[in-house]
């Protein structure tokens, strides 16, 4: 057997030498070496590292790390001890000149390993955004595109024994055919954004699990996994102590095994987040996880969890860091913003506008958040560009793959603010169908624009019909009229379906105060919060929110000297971590809502 896995591995090496290896799911849970840490950089404005004076691809880039063997030799670059950056992190908030900057940076950083036989080691990127080349040694192992997805290499046959280097050129260049596209409202962060790390496998391993509640019981948990490599016969443990189940699975000849098991697992809800221990064991390697069961689903107006009707008492969060700014890079980040939105209320979290690290996942699991989880197919994205489909179709599929075995996760979205339009509309169908034909366990949605005529709006949008929630964005009072206007703004539906409002809001500076009736002031937001959020409760099919925004982010597009200076001041938290009084409008909802009604008095 141990025979097949090696020729079949080396088959599949020979032909795949250049592309991804599949992501691998739960990859904290297995044998990793972190490579985090301060890695040399070269900043490098011009490509001049990569391409040559007539832009051809040049064979002797800084990935090759040369050094002068004589005094005669010629080489104009170096990588510096005196020149780091810190992974995972941005380079834009780790050096003061790099703060606008938009181009290319190398990385480097050397490692020591000695892999035994019959072992397959990958190296691993949590995220970088947004082109990533990757180099081992010298020589090109592959080539990522996104800025929010994990990634990773298979470098079994390229890893030396003892002394190896790794040359990252992560280039953070905006364009058109990207996914997102050349315009967005937040901070284009560049750089090795999330953690790197060497992962060590068996020949063969399970590289994808589903372990979740049977559709349609309370009763019955499916667990299926998938090896790496099709293969028959290999015998798969199952454990979950808690629930007294110890099973062995076996592969088909597609290297797929599943099972349907008889269980009463106590459900997974905001007020108790139940997760069980689960251990996968498969030649020799123990996969621990952490698993939640649950079912969320519609009917009618009415979003049910387990089969009970909730109000989704939510906010939208930007993966931004609280009091320093820039991108969230570790655990301590992510963990104020989760206290936060505990603080206020919410059962329930935006992640927007791009898959966040698994750790902020994993914590708002925990922390009996659900999660609507979104790829940056945002504003005006080249529809008829089919590899910019494909971009955002390679996303949707990268973030549903790590992330479907959390139960947190109850909405997948595929787009935010999109113009209708025919070819539009065959865009985003094909990513609803993906996420479908991934995952069946969640609802699926999008925020869409609204449409006002005579003071009734609505969402006039033919995709309407594949969404499980109707979700749009509507900034009356900020963008568009006065917030008492809000009292007279009527609301109609054409679906049955629940009504989730994922963006409204005001502008405010921490500290200004003023009148209700003064913008940029926190009695004006406060006021478009108390309006707003009294407009949308009279509708009947309202099932929940995310106003936006929980803190103030950075953006280019928010230029306002002494007001905004190139943040977006929707927070209702301030960047330094200050509560505008809008937060306790929200606040106060949120209890009508049922928020704190369970929690003990301590």
């Amino acid at each position: 057997m141990r025979k097949l896995f090696i020729m079949l591995f080396c088959m599949l090496t020979v032909t795949a030498q250049m592309l991804e290896a599949k992501v691998l799911q739960n990859v904290y849970a297995r044998k990793i070496t972190s490579l985090n840490g301060e890695w040399q950089t070269i900043i490098d404005p011009f490509d001049a590292g990569y391409y040559d004076y007539r832009m051809n691809a040049s064979p002797n880039g800084f990935f090759k790390d040369q050094k002068p063997q004589s005094k005669g030799d010629h080489v104009e670059y170096d990588f510096s001890e005196k020149e780091t950056l810190k992974v995972p992190g941005d380079w834009n908030t780790q050096r003061p000149e790099l703060l606008f900057y938009e181009g290319s940076v190398w990385y480097k950083k050397t490692f020591k390993y000695n892999l035994k036989k019959d072992r397959l080691l990958y190296l691993y990127f949590g995220a970088s955004n947004y082109q990533t080349d990757v180099y081992l040694n010298g020589e090109k192992i592959g080539t990522h595109i996104g800025g929010f997805t994990p990634f990773n290499f298979d470098i079994t046959d390229k890893v030396k024994k003892g002394d190896n280097f790794i040359v990252v050129r992560v280039n953070n260049n905006r364009h058109a055919e990207g996914v997102p596209t050349l315009n967005s409202d937040w901070w284009n962060y560049g750089g090795i954004t999330r953690d790197v790390m060497l992962v060590e496998t068996p020949m063969a391993h399970v590289d994808d699990y589903e372990i979740r509640l049977q559709e349609g019981s309370y009763e019955k948990i499916l667990v299926k996994a998938r090896l790496n490599l099709a293969v028959a016969g290999v015998k798969i443990e199952v454990n979950i102590p808690e629930l007294s189940i110890f099973e062995r699975i076996t592969t088909n000849q597609s290297g797929v095994a599943q099972i349907v098991l008889d269980a009463d697992p106590e459900l997974w809800t905001p007020d108790r987040p139940k997760l069980y221990n689960v251990e996968l064991v498969c030649e020799g390697e123990h996969l621990k996880d952490e698993i939640g069961f649950r079912h969320i689903e519609t009917s009618g107006k009415k979003i049910l969890l387990n089969g009970k009707q909730v109000f989704l008492r939510g906010i939208s969060i930007h993966e931004e860091a609280p009091f320093r700014s820039g991108r969230c890079a570790t655990e301590q980040d992510d963990s104020v913003l989760i206290e936060w939105a505990k603080f206020l209320g919410c059962n329930f979290i935006r992640l927007a506008h791009y898959p966040h690290n698994e750790q902020m996942v994993r914590m708002a699991e925990k922390e009996g958040l659900m999660v609507w989880s979104e790829i940056p197919v945002y504003w005006t994205i080249q529809w008829d560009n089919q590899e910019t489909y494909n971009n955002a179709y390679r996303q949707l599929t990268d973030n549903v793959q790590r992330d479907h075995n959390r139960c947190a996760i109850i909405v997948w979205s595929v787009a935010n603010e999109t113009p209708r339009g025919k070819a539009r509309d065959h865009f985003l169908t094909g990513l609803v169908q993906r996420a479908r034909e991934l995952d069946n366990d969640r609802l699926v949605s999008m925020a869409m624009e609204t449409e006002t005529h005579d003071n009734i709006s609505t969402v006039e949008d033919n995709l309407s019909d594949l969404v499980d929630i109707l979700s749009f964005n509507n900034y009356l009072g900020w963008y568009g009229g006065k917030p008492s206007d809000c009292e007279r703004r009527k609301w109609f539906f054409d679906q049955d379906k629940p009504v989730v409002v994922s963006e409204f809001g005001a502008g405010a500076v921490a500290g200004r105060f003023g009148d209700k009736d003064e913008k940029w002031t926190e009695e004006y937001q406060a006021e478009v919060y108390r309006q707003t959020l009294k407009m949308y409760d009279k509708i009947s099919n309202f099932a929940g929110c995310t106003p936006w925004i929980l803190m103030d982010f950075r953006s280019p597009r928010r230029q306002l000297h002494g007001t905004q200076d190139f943040f977006n001041r929707k927070g209702i938290v301030s960047d330094k971590g200050r509560t505008k009084q809008a937060f306790y409008v929200l606040q106060d909802f949120y209890k009508k809502k049922g928020a704190f009604k369970n929690l003990k008095k301590q």
